[in-house]
């Protein structure tokens, strides 16, 4: 399987099962046509027309080495060992909701401005601690380990958090396991001594604004409907001047209202920040500012425009990083990892604060997902199996699709919302991740060809 565009002035071609990228002249991407459908005789009498016999034939050649080199139209040696992998179920990261509560309240929140509906409650300590446990206990011969702390706000249960960190810490240490922590925060409880403990105790911070002041405001408001921009920007800036080169990024969401939303990255970008991703909104179709189809056009353009910006940016010596175009060409994670998404429900589950467990946040508050308790373990052995016999293989139309080996199958909790089937794909969602893959392998190929 082939996959081929054109963008930037380039010819790209994917290899998918290979992985192998290709910039090809307009003689070759014609021809590559031809070598998929060889029976289309016509087509060969036209190329022969427009290039010349002698041209198709050396151009034909070249092609067929790439392929006898197993670089085009390869064959896919994934499948059968994928499908015959026994899961042992081995733990690999868990989500805190630590504060079911938040401290704003945002228009597209899927939490219901925090607490997921059921009430506003922080996690007591011991509930933590349990986390903390059936982790290690059930990540079997993982040695690292993740906890990220998520909510509602997080910074609202800062004790708790700091107490989470210095226990797993110590447990870590007795199991001979390494955990990473991370938080996702909406910034407006920063303060330099929180800053301070946060840098030096998180791997990775995710810090949420939505990009230019008017657009951020109109979703990210307090509880007392005033914008949150002028609250939080300069804490953001201190935050990260502090953090120097250690993993973070800005998170943003675009909406049906901000469908130029490569200006809000790039508003970003222009207040210093060099980490950056702007999500797309998950929202019933009703949701005013829900992303539809007919916003599809206009959201591929912008992709496409952001690309062409960053190139710009990168020229003027203000390079930054998109976070959905950071895609690994060279090597990857393991064909595993690349088929089976993020392992949510089987390696990774979400604790709420009665200590919980769900296949991930976004299930939590769902009828027919609570899959145990940390307290008891996994009891849903069977939801547990069926997220993990659940990779892109297991897919119908995961399986044709050329991005397969890059979005991993899509978000399952948006496949539960959308078509109330974990092996069904949200097809919005896939449409608007396969144009972020071809900006990304663009841009790689630019860089690609400037180094040479």
């Amino acid at each position: 399987m082939i996959h081929k565009y054109k963008m930037n002035g380039m010819n790209i071609v994917l290899d998918v099962n290979s992985g192998a990228v290709h910039i090809v002249e307009d003689i070759a991407y014609d021809i590559l046509d031809m070598m998929s459908d060889p029976s289309n005789t016509e087509l060969a009498k036209d190329l022969e027309r427009k290039y010349g016999k002698e041209e198709v034939e050396e151009a034909l050649q070249e092609l067929m080495e790439l392929k006898n080199e197993g670089l085009l139209f390869s064959e896919d040696t994934y499948k059968d060992a994928v499908l015959s992998k026994k899961n042992d179920f081995q733990v690999k990261a868990i989500c805190l909701n630590i504060a079911h509560d938040c401290n704003i309240r945002c228009g597209y929140c899927f939490a219901s401005t925090g607490d997921y509906h059921g009430g506003r409650k922080l996690m007591p300590l011991d509930v933590a601690k349990k986390a903390i446990d059936f982790l290690i206990e059930n990540s079997g011969s993982r040695r690292k380990l993740e906890v990220d702390f998520f909510g509602g706000e997080p910074m609202m249960n800062f004790d708790v958090v700091k107490a989470t960190i210095e226990y797993g810490r110590e447990k870590a240490k007795q199991h001979n396991k390494i955990i990473g922590f991370t938080m996702t925060t909406n910034a407006t409880l920063l303060d330099d001594e929180s800053i301070e403990y946060l840098n030096e105790n998180m791997d990775n911070v995710v810090l949420s604004i939505d990009g230019r002041k008017n657009i951020n405001d109109n979703m990210r408001k307090t509880i007392n409907n005033k914008g949150t921009y002028d609250i939080i920007l300069s804490k953001i800036k201190k935050f990260v001047e502090k953090r120097g080169d250690k993993s973070h990024y800005i998170r943003g969401t675009f909406t049906a209202y901000n469908l130029d939303f490569a200006n809000d990255v790039l508003a970003l970008a222009d207040e210093g920040f060099r980490e950056i991703s702007v999500e797309p909104v998950i929202a019933s179709p009703e949701k005013d500012y829900a992303l539809k189809e007919e916003h599809l056009d206009r959201i591929m353009e912008e992709y496409e425009n952001l690309a062409m910006k960053m190139i710009e940016y990168e020229k003027s010596g203000k390079p930054f990083k998109f976070y959905h175009y950071l895609i690994d060409l060279d090597g990857g994670p393991c064909v595993y990892k690349k088929v089976s998404s993020c392992g949510a429900g089987h390696e990774y589950f979400a604790v709420t604060p009665d200590g919980d467990l769900y296949p991930c946040h976004q299930f939590v508050g769902r009828d027919g997902y609570i899959m145990g308790n940390v307290f008891t373990g996994v009891e849903n052995k069977e939801l547990q199996k069926k997220f993990s016999n659940n990779n892109v293989y297991h897919k119908e139309k995961c399986s044709g699709c050329w991005a397969k080996f890059y979005c991993s199958g899509g978000c399952q909790a948006n496949a539960d919302v959308f078509n109330k089937d974990l092996k069904e794909p949200y097809e919005l969602e896939c449409k608007m991740q396969c144009k972020r893959i071809e900006c990304a392998i663009m841009l790689k190929a630019h860089c690609s060809t400037i180094d040479n």
